[in-house]
């Protein structure tokens, strides 16, 4: 399956917010952290390494 770079998020505006109020009340390490887990929790969703791969490159 081929990274989709596409836009491909529902409503993003309103995502973006819930995701800025997910960090409310953290400090920055807790910040950096709750991004680690979540990235490892959508890394595990999309489980095709290939894929995974791709997106690793495509994020440089």
């Amino acid at each position: 399956m081929p990274l989709n770079l596409d836009p491909n998020i529902t409503n993003p505006d309103e995502f973006y917010d819930e995701l800025i109020r997910a960090h409310e009340g953290l400090t920055k390490d807790q910040s950096d952290a709750y991004n680690a887990r979540l990235i490892l929790v959508l890394c595990n969703e999309i489980g095709d390494r290939d894929v995974l791969r791709a997106a690793l490159e495509a994020a440089k």
